[in-house]
């Protein structure tokens, strides 16, 4: 059984309700694009949203799950100088992961996460909750900083669900 906001409903184009990541599905399809993703914090979350659907293959091509630095380096190709300059948890490492995953697989989009979901590892400056996404193409990337509050697998799910949210708002502008 699923949480109600995993299923979180997207007004579809044709102007019924649709599933988040099957109108994102139909979306890519219809315009013969593709995802891929980087995640740290989530663990494999947004990857596993998209395989739910039948089909998905056509335009999910994959995702690497970079927890580590040396992981987000060497798979993803983040700088290590801003690792140690703004650290894993930044706007700036989320926008590389996004272009990374994306430019590595070949796909149109490419969403980069990565956060503190806690309940340790938090600090004043970057609180437990704190999660950077974002989306990226060839045409540029935007980031988002949120807070997510509730356990870790609370912020886990919620980053990742607004992850998809925030490709469905990228890709329909």
């Amino acid at each position: 059984m699923r949480g109600k906001d995993f299923w979180t409903p997207a007004r579809s184009r044709q102007g019924g309700e649709a599933l988040l990541v099957e109108d994102i599905g139909a979306l890519l399809r219809d315009r013969k694009e593709t995802l891929a993703v980087a995640e740290s914090c989530t663990g494999g979350k947004v990857g596993d949203m998209m395989t739910d659907v039948p089909g998905s293959s056509d335009y999910f091509l994959g995702g690497i799950i970079s927890y580590g630095n040396q992981a987000k380096i060497d798979l993803l190709g983040v700088s290590r100088e801003t690792l140690e300059t703004k650290g894993a948890v930044s706007e700036d490492v989320a926008i590389q992961m996004a272009n990374g995953v994306r430019e590595k697989l070949g796909s149109t989009y490419g969403i980069g996460i990565t956060g503190i979901a806690g309940p340790k590892g938090g600090s004043r400056t970057k609180p437990v909750g704190l999660v950077y996404i974002a989306v990226a193409s060839l045409n540029g990337a935007i980031c988002e900083r949120n807070v997510f509050t509730g356990s870790r697998t609370d912020v886990k799910r919620v980053a990742a669900e607004h992850s998809l949210q925030m490709l469905h708002k990228f890709i329909s502008r």
